[in-house]
């Protein structure tokens, strides 16, 4: 569901070698020993045969790869199961858009075949182009459009005199996440929604068109969930409980993630029918994609368009296939690692490339279990269902699961598809150092230099062409460790994060795949993946050592290997943003009041294009955060106190005081869970990060702070600025606790 590019989900990684501490010699081993069991043909001939056949949810082939993924555990000597859900899952029975004035056009329809593209014409068992979780109807209305549908779009529009009630909205793909632009709408008065793909975005514009090239080809077309993920993920029917077939469950119209009006994707083909014939303003500059077309934003009745939609509502069974290698001192502490296995339609990239790699890492870990090699902690692996529509399988078994996984968590791995490029991650900063530990001993497969050292390369040369000066320069330039992004949503580390407290990574490779163009639609195949995106899956090899080592590292370590410092550090960064929006906004405000006052937007208006001025809006005030100041304060003293404690002492540590100090840290980060929750959306509980109201997918970091910032709930913000102090001063509190264990006499 969620990639890098879509969402700004992990800033590139810089590596240091300077950070790396020696490796005992059985860790290097079983790490070549991992390497020697990794196969780039292998993963190929996976990655064909299970991207043989359409894999939504409810079909028969996403159900077979299910068994095929357990299979493949079972060979490779995992203790393996399948976990099933039923949930409430829509696909369309019908779908209808057509201009109906100036003239009759029928629009949308199955994407055809492409030359070179071998399952392309393999779409008798595929559904149609759809967004999952829309709300059935069928209207006829005028059109408006919005851009990207975002919050700025509507007071553009507003200020332009022009609204969307009543209407049928077309906006373009891209900016905020796919489900946020038909909520948007719908919250303004729309009585219908539309979704297209610009080519300027992912088509010609940005290079030629599968098949002679990597893009979207005229009638492909982006699929996806609308589903209200900012609110919650998971079964709609079923919050907070895993959707078993004996869970109580809401009706659909109880359930407040479902949308309310029809809603559909297109093809800039299609858009283009539709656009080329608005009237109305002309769009502002920054509104006009890559159509060959003046763009208008329309509204009057010389366009109406017919848009119906017509569902199965029926309960449909997703299938998480789950493994373990039971450890040997700590078994009831979990390394958990996953990968989702259902797609739109083939998903070559998203999900399977990374679904494969994962199989490699079984194979090589199965192999050292069966050669007599035991985890000192349990390592649990999952391929899930149903991440696509809604995060389900993770979300459901994580909900089922729930006290075992507080009980027993110490992470979360996840991948999401890969690619060629560099090494991207984002999670918990107190891995962060093991990340860049681990990429340091892992070889980039097209240069033959380490991760870190691409990445570094990268980093500096970007400087050096662009004149980039940001932090990432500064680390690149100096040597120091590489900061991981936060985490938002859009992929299966979710709930385990941001609902229960267990810390989570997002590992990938990429940037340099080209697969945007491709996303979510038919094209998205293993042809397609293994001409443009990973040719000969070397990446997938790559991806399959990085994680692997992390695991191993993980599972085998005395105490997990995190270093606390350096989440103390990204939080103080978190508090310099947060003060620096707040100074930012009491400055726009004291601008705009000024321009009001001296009627500067009407004298600035081309008063033959007239457009109004800006809300008036109350001033940002001087917002309590001084009780976070401290709290920040104490807990970079704090973390760093317990690493060098931990490096000076941990070595002479007695089996029982090493035992009581894991049990200390291993739910550490639950202390950062608010039990009531965000506001608005109290299912998201991690105080640090979460996915935005109005992003989606990208994170906001000390969330409740920040958005009641953006959103002017200045009350809300010093309530969470507290509320927050108190989470990070627990956390210290621990921290201190477990230093002054390791100083035990």
């Amino acid at each position: 569901m969620g990639k890098s590019w879509r969402i700004g989900l992990a800033a590139a990684l810089m590596l240091s070698g300077a950070a790396r501490a020696a490796l005992p010699q059985d860790q290097k081993a079983h790490e070549a020993a991992l390497d020697a069991q990794v196969s780039s043909d292998e993963q190929m001939a996976w990655l064909k045969t299970m991207t043989s056949e359409p894999n939504n949810v409810g079909s028969p082939h996403d159900k077979a790869n299910a068994e095929f993924i357990l299979a493949r555990f079972k060979e490779f000597g995992w203790d393996a199961h399948i976990e099933s859900f039923q949930v409430l899952y829509p696909t369309p029975i019908s779908t209808t858009v057509e201009l109906v004035t100036p003239e009759r056009i029928r629009l949308g329809g199955q994407e055809p075949p492409v030359a070179g593209d071998a399952t392309s014409g393999n779409t008798a068992t595929a559904l149609p182009p759809y967004v999952a979780y829309q709300g059935d109807g069928d209207v006829t209305a005028p059109v408006v459009y919005v851009n990207y549908g975002m919050p700025a779009d509507y007071d553009a529009l507003a200020r332009r005199g022009i609204d969307v009630k009543g209407k049928i909205a077309i906006a373009r793909y891209g900016v905020g996440w796919r489900g946020l632009k038909p909520k948007l709408a719908q919250d303004h008065g729309a009585i219908g929604c539309i979704i297209y793909s610009d080519p300027a975005d992912d088509g010609y514009g940005a290079g030629d068109p599968w098949p002679k090239g990597p893009t979207r080809p005229p009638h492909g077309v982006q699929r996806g969930s609308v589903q209200e993920l900012p609110i919650r993920p998971g079964d709609p029917l079923t919050p907070d409980v895993g959707a078993t077939a004996a869970a109580k469950r809401l009706t659909r119209a109880q359930a407040e993630t479902i949308l309310k009006i029809p809603v559909l994707p297109m093809a800039y083909a299609d858009a283009q029918q539709i656009l080329s014939r608005l009237d109305g303003p002309v769009a502002p500059g920054n509104w006009r994609g890559g159509l060959p077309i003046t763009y208008h934003i329309g509204g009057g009745s010389a366009v109406r368009l017919h848009l119906a939609v017509k569902s199965d509502w029926s309960m449909k069974t997703v299938y998480d296939v789950i493994a373990m290698l039971h450890g040997s001192r700590y078994p009831d502490e979990w390394v958990i690692r996953g990968n989702h296995h259902d797609g739109w339609v083939f998903g070559a990239e998203d999900p399977l490339s990374g679904n494969v790699a994962m199989l490699s890492e079984a194979k090589g870990l199965g192999a050292l279990y069966r050669s007599g090699w035991r985890p000192l902690r349990t390592i649990v692996y999952a391929s899930w269902d149903g991440e696509e529509p809604g995060l389900l399988g993770s979300t459901e078994w994580a909900e089922e699961h729930a006290a075992e996984l507080k009980r027993k968590g110490v992470i979360y791995i996840n991948t999401d598809g890969n690619g060629r490029g560099n090494l991207q991650a984002e999670g918990i900063q107190t891995f962060q150092h093991l990340i860049n530990a681990v990429a340091a001993d892992v070889q980039d497969p097209e240069t033959g230099v380490t991760a870190a050292k691409r990445v570094r390369a990268k980093v500096l040369s970007r400087a050096y062409e662009y004149g980039d000066r940001d932090p990432e320069v500064a680390s690149a330039e100096g040597g120091a460790d590489f900061p991981i992004g936060p985490l938002g949503s859009g992929s299966d580390y979710t709930a385990f994060l941001h609902h229960l407290g267990v810390p989570a990574l997002n590992i990938g490779y990429g940037g340099e795949a080209e697969s945007g163009g491709v996303y979510h639609s038919i094209y998205d195949s293993y042809d397609h993946f293994t001409r443009f995106d990973d040719p000969g899956l070397k990446y997938g090899a790559a991806l399959s050592k990085t994680v692997g080592r992390l695991v191993l590292r993980i599972a085998d370590a005395d105490t997990v290997p995190q270093r606390f410092g350096d989440f103390a550090t990204t939080v103080e960064r978190y508090l310099r943003e947060v003060k620096q929006l707040e100074e930012t906004r009491r400055t726009q405000d004291r601008l705009r009041e000024k321009m009001m006052r001296e009627g500067d937007f009407r004298a600035a208006m081309d008063p033959l294009k007239p457009i109004g001025p800006p809300e008036a809006l109350a001033p940002t005030p001087y917002v309590e955060l001084a009780v976070l100041e401290n709290a920040v304060d104490r807990l970079k003293a704090s973390a760093n106190g317990y690493d060098a404690a931990y490096s000076d002492k941990s070595s002479g540590l007695t089996p029982e005081r090493r035992d009581r100090l894991n049990a200390m840290l291993r739910d550490i980060d639950q202390l950062l869970i608010l039990p009531q929750g965000l506001p608005f959306r109290p299912w998201y509980r991690y105080l640090v990060t979460a996915p935005g109201r109005f992003t989606g997918y990208g994170a906001k970091t000390l969330p409740g702070v920040r958005e009641a910032i953006e959103e002017r709930r200045f009350a809300d913000a010093a309530t969470f600025a507290r509320l927050t102090a108190a989470a990070l001063d627990a956390y210290s509190g621990r921290l201190d606790a477990a230093r002054r264990l390791l100083e035990e006499k």
